[in-house]
């Protein structure tokens, strides 16, 4: 979905400019380099703040009037949680060049806030289905401009994407979707409230042997309202994530924002982009929660995270 937004405004007319921020699912980003090397497109890579926060007067500063074909800025980063304020980037966007499209990927942020089109004033947004209870496999790209042909072969969409339609999970997405309008403000409440008891735990658990931060907007106060309501991005200064999962193994489902190559080991673009210090960012682990997580889910995992920290061998 990410990839034929991009691919589809750069073909629907003739303007050759992308803009978009550094702190992208590489669905966006890889599409984009690999659109740069093949000659089909030039890009402008907004940063943002040390908070995850992309400023609207930044992406406007980057749209070139009568070049730029789309502005792409997710709506909730899947790193650190931070929500972007997509209305006030599309106005500021759009007061430059009113002709610029406005694309989305709310691969996050459905089924975790509330997601309405009119109110972001997008014209494409990208919407995954296993981020929000249907099954891996199934995604859906909303969009009120006509896109040329992604996919050809057979006639389905309309003529503008072959493929046969895995029925069954379109109709899961449909019912998961339902159950977030159904269920939504609890859903986000009780997600929030194991998120924070998971971070408090944590925190309580670590202290004073290790330094712990969270990156991302739950690291001020003001800007809690800022964050995804599952996501904590939690750093620990003196562990290493990519070790610390190893010793998880299959007792805890984390991510590490760190990776190790060959010896060495490389810190994730998006901590880069908030300028997160080294140390903390090799120590980061990405957590999640969610409307089934359990009080006692979040202790346990808890427990088992700060004993594997605590437990591992000295450098």
């Amino acid at each position: 979905a990410d990839n034929w937004a991009l691919v589809g405004a750069l073909r629907a007319r003739p303007r050759r400019h992308v803009v978009t921020s550094s702190i992208e699912h590489p669905a966006i980003l890889a599409c984009i380099d690999a659109l740069v090397a093949a000659g089909e497109c030039e890009a402008t890579i907004v940063g943002c703040d040390g908070s995850g926060v992309v400023s609207a007067a930044d992406v406007a500063a980057a749209v070139r009037p009568g070049e730029t074909a789309l502005v792409s800025i997710m709506l909730a980063n899947n790193e650190v949680g931070a929500i972007q304020d997509l209305a006030a980037i599309a106005a500021a966007a759009q007061a430059r060049d009113p002709e610029v499209w406005i694309h989305t990927d709310a691969a996050q942020a459905v089924g975790k806030i509330d997601v309405d089109v009119q109110a972001l004033d997008c014209d494409m947004l990208t919407i995954v289905g296993h981020k929000f209870g249907a099954p891996k496999g199934v995604a859906a790209l909303y969009t009120r401009r006509a896109l040329p042909n992604f996919l050809f072969g057979g006639g389905q969409e309309a003529g503008r994407r072959a493929g046969t339609e895995a029925v069954p999970n379109l109709v899961a997405m449909g019912e998961a979707a339902q159950i977030w309008l159904e269920q939504g403000p609890e859903i986000r409440r009780h997600s929030a409230a194991m998120r924070d008891r998971l971070r408090a735990r944590l925190e309580a658990s670590l202290a004073p042997s290790f330094r712990t931060a969270v990156n991302g907007p739950l690291a001020e106060p003001h800007l809690h309202h800022l964050a995804l309501p599952n996501v904590l991005s939690f750093a620990v200064d003196g562990a290493t994530a990519f070790d610390l999962l190893h010793r998880l193994r299959d007792r805890v489902a984390a991510s590490a924002s760190a990776a190790c190559h060959t010896g060495s080991t490389s810190v994730s673009a998006v901590l880069r982009a908030l300028d997160v210090p080294h140390d903390l960012a090799l120590g980061t682990l990405r957590l999640s929660v969610g409307r089934h997580t359990t009080p006692a889910d979040v202790d346990r995992a808890a427990d088992i995270i700060a004993a594997a920290i605590l437990d591992a061998p000295s450098a």
